[in-house]
């Protein structure tokens, strides 16, 4: 057992992903409706593993949720500042009734059980999760004017405080956002977002990862010309309705591939493929014979490519305008699934009008979207590689950001590493949306910041406090973690009553997203993220967080004024 400590001494990252893999396993098995979830069953198994009594890096931590907290601004950047602006009023005003249901029962616990000014600033800072309190909290002592000896009491009952009650406070906050909220609402987080995310999606369904419709929009088939013989290619193409694209991708005669021109006539046993949206191809069969199930060489690989629009000739024109004047020989053979816009679908509809920056989704063989994309503009090609040189400089950018402090009298406000992350994924992520050709991050890279960087910083703070937590408590008794307990719902319980009540939020995935980070509740909003399984709660959250920096960081020197 000796060489076993002695190992994780010298290397205790090994406890950090014990609690990574014990963690989300725990964190799979369900209690009725209750889930307790990856990110907090790594938090319970890192307390216990702190009692080992073995210390992490405290960079770690900082580069995990780095990590974690740009690549969620990096997905909702262009969302976020779509939303901005009136509609972002609710969110304020969740930000700000929870810091003050946060002053008021921090303030009148304290008075209640006789806490000092130093113990009543630490269970503000961990109840709420508010590291910076201990900043602005240790600076309203001083300014006292108190003996030494007591200032150093009080800024050490600070510490104390946040120790015993912090992990509470993260664990706390996703149980009220993930487990109570849906309940309180009678609504599912994960029916919500899909609900919410068709809505954004003007009404369109967007599969996710593995996932297809059961009538795909493009299909291909294959027919013998039978009547159509006589007729030309280009007058079986002319057969779909306005609006759409059919295309007779190849022709097989006597057993020979030939060439699909425009004026070819077919001939009765040709077999023809034709590719387009279904109602096109169903429209241009009725010319055709019978369907053919299959025929040797007439397989064909399709693309589907999304082209960054930059030609002059489509941008500030309306759909309508743009069918209308496109020349027959760059629209052959291409289908325009959809467009998009700041990463989110735009309605293809004939008075649409198209912008810098829009992205048109185009369907056809690779030398056919080639070809067209000469016209409209760059194509976007996929890739699993992540793009280091921009998204490297996002966070080293972030970072920075997040060293600036802002003076009001003598109280310090910053956003921080976390909140200077977030805003540069936020920046960089709107930006990827006006250059596709820089930035590229697969959402499978995206998923892996996401879920590694949430994790691992709840876990690494679970090694750094839970040994000291343990310990006070045992020493001290329960109740100091009782009252911390106190801090991190009532505060939570309001504000959710508020939201749903006056606020009439009633969309469950957006209101766990608001009030997970009204609370600067990380933790909470990764469960929230998971369970929704797409980013809409990342915009609320996003607003609710900047704000909430600020205003929870303020109580630091008002619970020392009136406690």
């Amino acid at each position: 057992m000796t060489w076993v400590l002695e190992a994780i001494r010298q290397s205790p990252e090994i406890l950090l992903f014990l609690s990574l893999a014990i963690g989300f396993w725990i964190g799979k098995f369900q209690f009725g409706r209750f889930q307790l979830g990856g990110v907090a069953g790594s938090l319970l198994v890192a307390v216990l593993f702190s009692q080992l009594g073995v210390s992490i890096d405290n960079g770690v931590k900082a580069v995990l949720f780095a990590l974690f907290i740009y690549a969620v601004g990096f997905e909702s950047g262009p969302q976020f500042f779509k939303s901005l602006g009136r509609q972002s009023l609710k969110e304020i005003a969740m930000a700000a009734v929870l810091a003050i249901t946060g002053l008021v029962t921090v303030v009148v616990l304290a008075r209640m059980f006789g806490l000092d000014k130093g113990l009543a600033a630490g269970v503000a800072a961990g109840g709420l999760t508010q590291s910076a309190i201990i900043g602005t909290a240790g600076s309203a002592l001083a300014k006292l004017g108190l003996p030494p000896d007591e200032l150093q009491r009080l800024q050490a009952n600070v510490a104390i405080g946040y120790a015993v009650t912090y992990i509470f406070g993260s664990f706390g906050a996703i149980i009220i956002c993930v487990n109570v909220l849906p309940k309180f609402m009678g609504r599912d987080i994960r029916e919500d977002a899909v609900k919410a995310e068709t809505s954004m999606n003007a009404g369109m369904i967007v599969p996710g990862a593995g996932e297809q419709l059961a009538a795909p929009e493009v299909v291909g088939r294959l027919y013998r010309a039978g009547p159509a013989a006589g007729t030309t290619v280009g007058e079986i193409e002319a057969l779909a309705p306005d609006g759409m694209a059919v295309t007779v991708e190849r022709i097989k005669r006597d057993g020979q591939i030939i060439p699909a021109q425009a004026d070819l006539k077919l001939h009765a046993s040709d077999i023809v493929l034709l590719a387009g949206r279904r109602a096109a191809v169903m429209a241009a069969r009725q010319a055709l014979g019978d369907e053919v199930l299959s025929s040797s060489g007439m397989d064909m690989v399709m693309l589907t490519r999304d082209v960054l629009i930059t030609g002059p000739a489509y941008l500030g024109k309306t759909v309508a305008q743009i069918r209308a004047g496109i020349a027959a020989d760059i629209r052959h053979g291409i289908v325009v699934l959809g467009l998009k816009r700041d990463g989110r679908p735009l309605p293809m509809e004939p008075d649409t009008v198209i912008r810098a920056g829009d992205v048109a989704v185009l369907f056809g063989t690779g030398n056919d979207i080639q070809r067209a994309a000469h016209s409209v503009g760059t194509v976007i090609v996929p890739s699993d590689k992540t793009d280091w040189v921009y998204h490297g400089l996002g966070l080293a950018l972030g970072l920075v950001i997040g060293l600036a402090v802002l003076r009001i009298g003598s109280i310090p406000l910053t956003l921080g590493s976390g909140g200077g992350a977030l805003l540069s994924g936020l920046l960089f992520g709107w930006y990827r949306t006006r250059r596709m050709s820089v930035g590229n991050m697969p959402t499978g890279a995206s998923t892996l910041l996401r879920d590694l960087g949430l994790a691992g910083f709840v876990a690494v703070v679970g090694l750094q406090s839970g040994l000291q937590a343990v310990d006070t408590i045992r020493t001290s008794g329960l109740s100091l973690f009782l009252i911390g307990v106190a801090v991190t719902i009532v505060p939570l319980l309001i504000t959710m009553l508020f939201g749903r009540y006056v606020l009439r939020y009633d969309n469950a995935a957006v209101f766990a997203g608001a009030l997970s980070g009204s609370r600067s509740a990380n933790p909470a909003f990764g469960e929230v993220l998971d369970k929704a399984g797409n980013s809409v709660p990342t915009v609320p959250f996003a607003v609710t967080y900047a704000l909430a920096n600020v205003f929870l960081t303020l109580l630091g020197p008002l619970v020392v004024a009136f406690a």
